[in-house]
């Protein structure tokens, strides 16, 4: 197993931890920070990851589906916390979580015709805007300016998943037709 597949399982190994720091408490500062530093260390194993595999020719058909699962995970287990803590509305997190199930699901359709979908651009912006939002949800600095700019990451967060569902769906109509 190459490194950049290990960045990736070690990105998934600390989804537990995660969420534990997050939840325990839910509020004490300590806890939060160190939420806070689990979740940006994953994040950024995330975006090493993808500049190893590239840069030395390390891209797997593993890491091409895994890495994004990786993502999900991450995201989709701080955003159901986030609901938990009433930090975030349900109805959000279950338009972006469904778009990461449709996305998924597209995916092994497509790994079934022998193709395999890698990211695209609409899928890493809204995956960094995401990941802001985290961060600054995790945070949750108490002043009017930050409380506003985390508004703004979670509504473009929210329109983000939009249109990359969009986005993949059209670029990827020929896999649904292969299909039917």
């Amino acid at each position: 197993m190459n490194l950049p597949n290990k960045l990736t399982i070690l990105r998934m190994a600390m989804i537990p931890f995660f969420i534990f720091f997050l939840l325990k408490d839910m509020g004490d500062e300590k806890n939060r920070f160190i939420a806070l530093a689990l979740f940006i260390i994953a994040s950024l194993t995330d975006m090493l990851d993808g500049k190893i595999a590239r840069k030395y020719h390390l891209v797997t058909n593993f890491g091409k589906f895994m890495d994004p699962l990786a993502d999900k995970l991450l995201v989709c287990s701080a955003l159901i916390c986030f609901v938990e803590m009433g930090k975030m509305a349900s109805w959000m997190v279950i338009i972006i979580v469904s778009r990461e199930f449709i996305i998924s699901g597209f995916r092994l359709v497509a790994a079934d015709n022998g193709r395999v979908i890698g990211a695209s651009y609409w899928g890493k912006v809204k995956t960094v805007s995401q990941m802001v939002m985290i961060c600054l949800l995790i945070a949750d600095i108490p002043n009017a300016f930050m409380k506003y700019l985390t508004s703004i990451f979670l509504w473009a967060s929210l329109i983000l998943t939009i249109i990359s569902l969009g986005d993949y769906l059209i670029k990827n109509k020929e896999v649904m037709k292969e299909q039917a």
